[in-house]
């Protein structure tokens, strides 16, 4: 499904009637790139970053991807029908995998939702079954694609995409704790009173729990927070920081016991994400990625967020952020906690 309506006079199109060609003109250049978009899954969260993209004017073409056929429809005519608000994008939806042909970055959003007492185990195995139908159909139709996971366990389920894609580690990206940071950025610039886009702060490690904060590398206008205060003989209570990392840990769950769901902040966050990779940004992002061999992370492969660089190849580096030793074991721990679920799918 492409269009609510095909616009013709006897067989005649109306571009045809309105438009009369140029006299030895070329066809269309081949070399101007095509950037394509899929979209997987379009509840809260793929819709509200399938919207910010389009206010992005980042791509020529928008796929939606889903298994309810009506939503879908819905979905689709509903930003179409917005289309004199909006930068030109062809917005199409389908069922069918085949829609997402040719596409430049693959979103997936979808994901089993917990049932009441179900174990995070067996809701991670029916996740599991369904990547396993959704991920080869988008490695056939998009064989050079990137995969972007924003799924929840995200740092599981980017492993799961990376081992049935068969992709290179690099074009296999986690959302992470991107949103994460940008929490922990606003809670930074709310106590300071100054624009959170002046903070350099990151959330690393898992996107839950047992996510790191590293103190040690908060910057604001590039001054480096912690030794400004000691440099000053200004005291902090540790509890203090702790209080701050405990809210962003807090922060969606709080979220969807007052709205239901998360959607706005991580449609934006993922957009953020997708216009770094479309546009080559080189930017810096706290995304789950394969940590093997970084800071002493060595027990297996598995992903969790570091700050890599994000271009049009994927992720492109890992930033080399000095950690102190602290913050070196709390990753570790966070790591052995994501392979402790991670082991138990037998993949």
């Amino acid at each position: 499904m492409s269009s609510s309506s095909s616009l013709s006079l006897d067989g005649l199109e109306l571009n045809q009637v309105f438009f009369k060609s140029i006299a030895n003109s070329n066809p269309p250049s081949q070399t101007n790139h095509h950037t394509k978009i899929s979209v997987i899954g379009v509840g809260n969260v793929g819709m509200a970053i399938a919207q910010t993209i389009l206010t992005q004017d980042l791509v020529d073409e928008l796929a939606l991807v889903d298994a309810n056929s009506d939503k879908l429809r819905g979905e689709m005519l509903d930003l179409q029908h917005a289309a004199a608000f909006l930068p030109r994008t062809k917005i199409v939806a389908s069922a069918d995998y085949t829609v997402t042909a040719g596409s430049d970055l693959c979103i997936v959003t979808a994901g089993a939702r917990q049932n009441p007492g179900e174990s995070r185990l067996n809701l991670l195995q029916r996740n599991l079954a369904m990547y396993k139908s959704i991920v080869p159909e988008l490695v056939k139709y998009s064989p050079e694609c990137i995969l972007l996971i924003v799924s929840n366990p995200v740092d599981v389920l980017t492993y799961v995409a990376w081992k049935l894609s068969g992709f290179p580690v690099n074009r296999v990206i986690g959302s992470g704790t991107n949103l994460d940071s940008s929490r922990f950025r606003f809670l930074i610039a709310d106590h300071l009173d100054v624009n959170a886009q002046d903070v350099q702060a990151y959330i690393v490690g898992e996107h839950g729990d047992s996510s790191v904060a590293l103190w040690s590398s908060i910057s604001v206008g590039g001054i480096p927070v912690l030794s400004f205060l000691e440099s000053q003989q200004i005291a902090f209570e540790k509890d203090t920081l702790e209080k701050i990392h405990k809210q962003v840990v807090q922060s969606a769950y709080e979220v969807i016991n007052l709205k239901g769901y998360t959607s706005w902040a991580i449609g934006y966050s993922v957009a953020n994400l997708a216009f770094s990779i479309i546009r080559d940004q080189r930017r810096i992002h706290p995304v789950s990625i394969l940590a093997k061999g970084f800071y002493g992370i060595d027990g297996g492969d598995v992903f969790l967020s570091l700050p890599a660089q994000l271009g049009r190849n994927g992720v492109l580096g890992v930033t080399n952020v000095h950690l102190t030793d602290e913050e070196i074991q709390q990753l570790r721990n966070s790591a052995e906690t994501i392979l402790e679920v991670q082991n138990q799918l037998g993949i």
